[in-house]
């Protein structure tokens, strides 16, 4: 895991790589990040990371635990662009449920049917310390809270209704 001290600015862009299992920092409740810190050069070179490892691995949403730094950060693809999130809070959950489809960049090659939310509400801060709150209902809903439930240290898979396409991982 990388600290907010090291490594130096020269070397922070080559290390941000996607996590897989069974890499334990996936299963870590991640730290919250200081709301003064949000602009520092660090977080904004994390979040531009985040952004270039998802769509480097074609992902609609990324975890910082996915690229090793156990922090509230997430990166969901919106309407209106790539979102990052930081400290998001998931409140007025709808009481219907979708069941649908889900796969997840550090879980390569396996996807099940997990049931979620359908509309919810998101609160947090943007990449600027502004405070976000924002309603989010179907796919847009469903990325919030696979991404909320990372930052969390739950995966997908313990939630799965039922696997679709490849094998769960062993547990070590």
């Amino acid at each position: 895991m990388l600290s907010r001290s090291e490594p130096p600015d020269y070397l922070i862009f080559s290390m941000y790589k996607l996590v897989t299992l069974p890499d334990q920092i996936l299963r870590t409740k991640a730290e919250a990040v200081d709301p003064k810190e949000i602009t520092s050069d660090y977080y904004q070179k994390l979040v531009d990371e985040m952004i270039r490892v998802m769509h480097e691995h074609n992902g609609i949403g990324l975890a910082a635990p996915q690229v090793g730094v156990s922090e509230r950060v997430i990166i969901v693809n919106h309407a209106d662009g790539d979102l990052p999130v930081f400290n998001p809070e998931l409140s007025e959950f709808s009481w219907r449920k979708i069941t649908d489809e889900e796969g997840c960049l550090s879980i390569p090659g396996v996807y099940g049917l997990v049931k979620r939310h359908y509309k919810l509400r998101v609160r947090g801060f943007d990449r600027s310390g502004n405070s976000l709150d924002m309603p989010a209902a179907g796919l847009l809903a469903r990325v919030f809270q696979h991404e909320v439930d990372h930052i969390n240290g739950v995966l997908f898979i313990d939630k799965v209704e039922k696997i679709t396409r490849g094998n769960v991982p062993k547990k070590n």
